[in-house]
């Protein structure tokens, strides 16, 4: 990876918008950042750029949102969310590198058709069980998509959303969990080599867009309807996802 006018060209506003996620407008879809990264960098280094940047997310999200959250779903997703990690990081030393961009690449996708499916009605996660053995299981799906592609918020959201958390208490849920899973996160990161020297300087250059997307996020959050902003998402994890499917399987 090279840190070149063209890296940040894609940088800056993918770090821009995961910051802008992570502060509560258009939650769960920060993940994007990785899935545009992934198109002009080898995959692995377009999760070792953002994870540091999404710790620093978390801990400039958790102010703002501060014990706003949903205490006994937190603490499900969380314990839930280890095994999961423990998993995606095996997995890791199994497969093939490429095989993580088509990963990214269907998740992007998957994400998508999720989200359309709820809008349209045809997927009510509302009446799905909301017990603690459930939301283990959502804990172990986020664990698992967010080591492979920071992209753990879509199965959190299914269990939070069965139990009918208001917006705010969402947002400051998913700002806890996925604080403590990023912490997991990163021990087995820095284990496996994924981080390098360059893509740590990435980070650290990156780091004033990651703090001004969270505010920007956090105004919006409290200011804005999230419509134009979901749509435009959806149409760039639709074209990002199906290259990065497409590249991989060619």
């Amino acid at each position: 990876m090279e840190l070149t006018l063209g890296f940040f060209a894609v940088a800056i506003p993918a770090v821009l918008y995961a910051g802008i996620s992570k502060g509560g407008f258009g939650s769960g879809a920060a993940f994007g950042a990785a899935v545009l990264l992934a198109l002009v960098v080898p995959p692995g280094d377009a999760l070792a750029v953002m994870l540091p940047l999404l710790m620093l997310m978390d801990v400039t999200a958790l102010r703002p949102y501060w014990r706003e959250w949903d205490g006994e779903a937190a603490r499900v997703l969380i314990l839930g969310a280890a095994p999961g990690v423990a998993l995606a990081a095996l997995v890791y030393t199994i497969v093939a590198p490429e095989v993580f961009g088509l990963l990214i690449g269907l998740i992007a996708l998957g994400f998508v058709a999720f989200q359309m499916a709820r809008a349209r009605g045809w997927l009510r996660v509302e009446g799905l069980p909301a017990g603690r053995i459930a939301g283990a299981c959502w804990g172990l799906a986020a664990g698992f998509t967010s080591f492979i592609s920071h992209a753990g918020g879509p199965p959190a959201a299914v269990y939070l959303l069965s139990r009918k958390v208001a917006k705010t208490d969402y947002q400051a849920t998913t700002v806890i969990v996925f604080w403590a899973v990023n912490l997991m996160k990163f021990v087995p990161y820095a284990g496996l080599g994924i981080f390098t020297p360059t893509s740590l300087m990435a980070g650290v250059i990156l780091s004033p867009f990651a703090v001004i997307g969270i505010w920007l996020g956090v105004i919006a959050h409290r200011r804005i309807p999230e419509r134009l902003f979901f749509a435009v998402t959806y149409l760039m994890l639709l074209a990002s996802g199906a290259r990065l499917v497409w590249g991989a399987l060619a």
